[in-house]
């Protein structure tokens, strides 16, 4: 059932409770029978709506997704069979702990998809859309990430060290004690990022923007490539130029 479909399903009610008012008229009701048709008509127009916002409210905080993520069960097969997926659609899938070391998956749409405690070591990733994936815990030390979508993205944990974020959008990630030891991210976009306890010993942040990141307990932040680097407060540091 769709979000548009539940205000008219919900209003059937209230719009039988019109018709037998209408009738009732027609049929020549008597004053007193007609207001109790209104009321009983307003009461449950009003438990409607309460069923109606409840049910809303349900599906936002469930964070149920009103359109459907369908992945190419072809594609999936093609991933594991050769390692080769470049501009596979492979949104939703869950690939939790899979071996996918080296594997190409260039330009891929992996929107949503689920790699929890997953090995990408080496893995092409560039240019993918990886909004919303679950990258925690997995290991991508080396990965190629550039220039790919990770907003909303959650990396708990995650192996990068010396990974290649240059030109990722990370707006919004979730990248809690993350290693990002040596990893490229000149150019990233770590808008609202969540960032603490992350590891950034020789983590390159040249022309990075941190507006508004959480950066509480970073780990080596002094040892970090610090060059026209946007920081939280929007101030410009260019300590490592």
């Amino acid at each position: 059932m769709t979000m548009m479909a539940l205000p008219r399903l919900l209003s059937n009610g209230w719009t039988v409770c019109r018709l037998l008012f209408v009738s009732g008229i027609s049929r020549g009701t008597q004053p007193k029978q007609d207001a109790q048709i209104v009321d009983n008509c307003k009461t449950q127009e009003v438990q409607m709506n309460r069923v109606l916002k409840a049910m809303v409210l349900f599906f936002v905080l469930t964070g149920i997704n009103w359109q459907a993520v369908a992945f190419s069960e072809a594609d999936l097969q093609k991933l594991k069979s050769s390692l080769k997926c470049p501009k596979c659609d492979l949104a939703g899938a869950d690939l939790s702990g899979a071996k996918l070391a080296g594997a190409n998956l260039n330009s891929a749409n992996l929107y949503k998809a689920r790699f929890f405690r997953a090995e990408l070591v080496g893995a092409n990733l560039t240019e993918a859309d990886l909004s919303g994936i679950d990258l925690g815990f997995a290991d991508l030390t080396g990965a190629d990430l550039s220039g790919a979508n990770l907003i909303d993205a959650y990396m708990e944990e995650t192996n990068l060290r010396d990974a290649n974020l240059a030109g990722t959008d990370l707006t919004k990630a979730y990248l809690e004690a993350t290693d990002l030891t040596g990893a490229n991210l000149t150019m990233a976009n770590l808008t609202g990022a969540f960032l603490e306890g992350t590891y950034l010993e020789n983590a390159d942040l040249t022309d990075a923007v941190l507006t508004d990141a959480k950066l509480n307990w970073v780990k080596n932040l002094n040892k970090a490539i610090l060059c026209r680097t946007t920081m939280p407060d929007a101030t410009v540091d260019n300590s490592g130029c």
